[in-house]
């Protein structure tokens, strides 16, 4: 290899480190930082619902936990809505629609963003420990290395976040998602499975009932159709 040659390379590396792996800290950087006012405002939403409904029905309970770095959860009464932030970054397919913006167009590094995602668990799942019970994927919100973000989400509350945010996200912004996220969790009811769907039961899964649960428990399990709040046994595998 000439000296020539290697010197080339060496200028497309450091390029390359320069522009996409400095973006891409930008993005982590940006991501956690979103993350972590995720954290505070559900802190705070915990504490403020949790003192005003102790007042109407001392039974119902809303508490935060911080579980590590990346992972976090609300307890609503009888649903868990937990947040995972990822610690990649991630660009978009070319076929997406970000890609038609005139946003994305003037400057492709503005579709890597981070991705902090939010599902649903029945709260009894975690309490009893069991492992085998279905949650759903209900958002994703994406933040890249401006501090801009979408989110993809199954509430009412999409449409006014479908798009990269103008501005850097705010605390006003990230609360009313937030809020939008109790509010779908409380109203998506757990539903009684078809009797075809739930007949067979092995003696392992009876015998081990009394400790883990293993049997399989979700607010939509064995449906075959989706309307509605419905989900199908399908979106069961891919929200998972």
């Amino acid at each position: 290899m000439s000296s020539e040659q290697e010197t080339k390379q060496n200028e497309t590396i450091l390029k390359l480190l320069a522009e996409k792996s400095v973006m891409k800290q930008d993005v982590y950087t940006n991501t956690i930082n979103v993350f972590n006012e995720l954290k505070d405002i559900l802190r705070s939403r915990a504490d403020e619902l949790g003192n005003e409904i102790s007042k109407i029905d001392k039974r119902v309970h809303i508490y935060y936990k911080d579980v590590s770095l990346q992972d976090m959860y609300l307890k609503v009464a009888g649903d868990i809505l937990d947040f995972q932030m990822h610690s990649n970054v991630f660009e978009f397919d070319r076929s997406h629609p970000m890609y038609k913006t005139s946003y994305i167009k003037d400057n492709d590094l503005n579709s890597f963003s981070g991705i902090i995602s939010v599902y649903n668990f029945l709260a009894d799942s975690y309490k009893y420990n069991r492992l085998n019970d279905l949650g759903y994927l209900i958002a994703r919100i994406f933040v890249n290395r401006e501090k801009k973000f979408f989110l993809e989400t199954r509430t009412q509350i999409g449409y006014k976040y479908n798009s990269f945010s103008l501005e850097p996200v705010s605390k006003e912004q990230l609360t009313d998602i937030i809020n939008e996220l109790i509010i779908y969790s409380i109203t998506f009811d757990l539903f009684t499975p078809p009797f075809d769907a739930v007949k067979h039961v092995t003696v392992a899964e009876i015998q081990e009932k009394s400790s883990s649960s293993a049997l399989r428990t979700g607010k939509r399990l064995g449906y075959s159709s989706s309307t509605g709040n419905s989900l199908s046994a399908f979106d069961d595998e891919v929200n998972l």
